[in-house]
């Protein structure tokens, strides 16, 4: 192992490197991170609004050719028609309410935790105190962005639409929305009031290049995804405590290289999986089991099996 002093900690530099933050996991693991800036994260909202106004759009389209269908096959009389148009009305209210609410819950629940919005900017949302994103973090703050956004604008537009709203009522509604769109940019972090509430951020992806810069002098994993013999050797019971989150987390200390995170996490494996940690290979130990994990994971993935964490489910 280098030498700490000669140690160059892998740092995630943004442009603006007041935005540069240090997350610590629960494990205690330092890790870099780069709050999205306030451009990106409304960027992503923009391409998330179009993308489900054209969701909406399709299925209203859709909608009215199965209507002008229904029309043809009852000679255009529609009088006695009210049941399936009534039917038709519910499943295109139902179809709105599900992609402005659960677009966002199902993309943000899934591996990548990021709309497709976010992916084309290069965000995700994490949990601030570095632990596991949860259901219940994305439920609570996609359920106050109707508040902030959603119900707001819904309102507004209704009561313009049956010329209802007063001056008054459209600058409130105006002053509301603002208030909620501008207030990532009034505190550090670039929070908005959902994750404020559910104690999340949103910080910037960074490109995954896991050969030479994860692990320069780990054996690479061949290409029929059996592991090279190395110093190191681990058995399935050894490999199957962890999943894709801590082979992520590994990762992220590896890229670090900073002599007390892996210090911390080759004892924190060790005393997992029954080993007796040594002392200045900590590295090299590491390099080696993140390369047997990976190939693990990789080879339930074909038979369509897979472990998000250490609690889900052993194969």
């Amino acid at each position: 192992m280098s030498d700490s002093t000669a140690a160059e900690p892998w740092i995630r530099r943004s442009a603006n490197p007041k935005l540069d933050r240090i997350m610590v996991t629960p494990e205690g693991v330092s890790l870099n991170v780069t709050v999205a800036a306030a451009g990106a994260r409304a960027g992503a909202l923009a391409l998330d609004i179009v993308i489900i106004l054209g969701l909406i759009f399709l299925v209203t389209m859709a909608g009215l050719l199965l209507l002008w269908g229904f029309g043809l096959a009852i000679d255009g009389n529609l009088e006695n028609a009210s049941g399936p148009l009534q039917l038709l009305a519910v499943f295109w209210i139902i179809s709105v309410f599900l992609f402005r609410n659960a677009y966002f819950l199902y993309f943000e629940l899934g591996d990548r935790a990021a709309t497709w919005g976010k992916r084309a900017v290069g965000i995700r949302v994490a949990a601030r105190d570095g632990g596991r994103l949860t259901a219940e973090a994305v439920i609570a703050r996609n359920i106050v962005r109707d508040v902030e956004l959603f119900l707001p604008l819904v309102f507004l537009t209704s009561g313009e639409a049956n010329g209802t709203m007063t001056d008054f009522t459209a600058w409130a509604g105006f002053l509301w929305v603002s208030m909620f769109l501008l207030f990532p940019l009034f505190n550090k972090d670039r929070l908005r009031g959902g994750d404020v509430i559910a104690g999340t951020w949103v910080i910037q992806n960074v490109k995954k290049n896991l050969g030479e810069i994860v692990a320069p002098s780990a054996a690479k994993i061949s290409a029929d995804g059996a592991v090279p013999i190395t110093r190191y050797q681990f058995s399935d019971a050894d490999l199957s405590v962890y999943g894709e989150y801590e082979l992520q987390t590994l990762e992220n200390v590896l890229r670090s290289d900073q002599n007390e995170a892996l210090e911390k996490v080759a004892a924190s494996i060790c005393q997992k999986i029954g080993w007796e940690p040594g002392s200045g290979d900590e590295r090299v130990f590491l390099e080696a089991y993140y390369t047997a994990l990976r190939a693990r994971l990789e080879r339930s993935m074909k038979f369509g099996k897979r472990r998000k964490d250490k609690f889900s489910p052993h194969e």
